[in-house]
């Protein structure tokens, strides 16, 4: 515990925290009036796994239940606590303790950022073939498994509404209204199509036709669904693809929250690949999480348990890359704490699921879930990580002059779609009803 014990004393600065070791000895931290928050540790290597490197080993720890948070706080209270101390020296002080070990940790990452096909398809596979009931129980009606938007007080508007929110200022940065001049539907490539939601709206509003492409079985499966129901599926195709396997040519290629899976040793490739595909005349939007500093390095337990292969990109790293392969930059927008927002609902609705959840999979992966989802929106909330919403041409003709466009675009189509009053779960329903 000693080695816990120095990096909490030089950690907290502001509230208090009390943690109990596995043989009953009491540690306090901080000063305050407020009660603390108060950790206890269940298994004599607790506190020694932390220490080592924490970030991983808080995660692990927490998931094995060799540490519990007493109520009335929970993983989240805990996680946003240590983080909120000091921003940036709180992402820093859970990062490997030591230079050798930071090195060694970033050389792994950058190896494991190597996703050829095969691969990155196992990847796609291990992030997003979960039980779709899963999904269904903290995502939104649409299942948008990206930031939402929220214009309003995320207090009192619904996570329906920011998303659908979200798909409307992603079809105005895409200038999808520019297919009346056209003559003829727009062809739309959807690179990472999730569940199929950008794709049947954009059909939905501007009749185009729409070739969504994404490496999980299941989620094809489910958007060739969608497709069907809606009968739409002639103009709003799913294929089972990689992006580097992708022929023809389009007037619109969207990249909502896939690249961070690209790995970095294939940005060239990908923005060669998206910028042959691209009409002359086309745009072509890019949103992903973000890093606000220098290039960095995905921490071992997010590639370990989350997204293995994934890495979140600084913008230089987009830009340059992009640059090198003929694009040219027409807007870039840095969406600061929506992602936190959008993340706090979904750890509420996952909280709200707790007993379905482990009866499908088992505690431990609750527990999981739990401090993915908390991890996550520290990072964006208190930490260095944001969205970037990033839109190319390859001929500045394709585009109006000003911005102006995208604002009464999006004010058009939110004013012509309502969103859902009600999460998909029938409980939540019939509760609100």
């Amino acid at each position: 515990m000693w080695l816990l014990d120095k990096l909490l004393r030089k950690l907290i600065r502001n509230g208090r925290m009390d943690v109990t070791d596995h043989d009953g000895k009491l540690y306090s931290y901080g000063a305050g009036d407020e009660p603390p928050l108060h950790v206890r540790f269940t298994h004599p290597k607790a506190a020694k796994h932390i220490a080592r490197y924490p970030q991983l080993g808080a995660g692990e720890a927490y998931m094995r239940g060799w540490m519990v948070i007493e109520p009335p706080h929970d993983v989240r209270d805990l996680v946003l606590f240590f983080t909120s101390q000091a921003k940036t020296e709180g992402e820093r002080v859970l990062q490997p303790q030591g230079p050798m070990a930071r090195l060694i940790q970033k050389a792994v990452a950058k190896a494991d950022s190597i996703n050829l096909p095969g691969k990155a398809r196992r990847n796609a596979r291990h992030t997003y073939n979960l039980t779709r009931r899963l999904y269904e129980m903290f995502l939104d009606e649409d299942r948008q498994y990206t930031m939402a938007y929220w214009r309003g007080d995320p207090e009192t508007t619904s996570l329906e509404k920011a998303q659908l929110d979200k798909k409307a200022l992603i079809a105005a940065k895409l200038y999808m209204q520019h297919s009346s001049d056209v003559g003829r539907p727009l062809k739309v490539l959807d690179i990472g199509c999730g569940w199929g939601g950008l794709a049947l709206y954009l059909n939905r509003h501007f009749d185009c036709e729409v070739l969504g492409i994404a490496l999980a079985e299941d989620q094809i499966a489910f958007c060739r669904e969608r497709a069907r129901a809606a009968g739409v599926e002639d103009k709003v195709k799913f294929e089972l693809l990689d992006y580097r396997e992708v022929t023809g040519e389009f007037d619109r290629i969207t990249s909502i929250g896939m690249i961070e899976h690209v790995g970095t040793p294939h940005f060239p490739q990908y923005f060669k690949k998206t910028y042959d595909l691209l009409a002359n005349d086309g745009v072509s939007f890019l949103h992903t999480c973000g890093r606000v500093g220098p290039p960095g390095y995905t921490d071992a337990w997010t590639r370990k348990y989350i997204f293995p292969g994934g890495y979140i990109p600084a913008l230089s790293e987009l830009v340059v890359e992009s640059e090198k392969a003929g694009w040219q930059v027409m807007d870039v927008e840095a969406m600061r704490f929506h992602y936190s927002h959008t993340l706090a609902e979904w750890y509420k609705r996952t909280c709200m699921h707790e007993d379905e959840i482990v009866e499908m999979y088992d505690e431990q992966f609750f527990r999981m879930w739990q401090f993915y989802l908390a991890g996550a929106e520290q990072s964006f909330r208190h930490g260095t990580m944001v969205n970037w919403q990033i839109q190319f041409v390859k001929d500045r003709a394709a585009l109006p002059m000003t911005r102006d466009y995208m604002e009464i675009e999006a004010t058009r189509l939110r004013e012509s779609e309502e969103a859902p009053q009600w999460h998909l779960d029938p409980a939540l329903r019939q509760a609100a009803e």
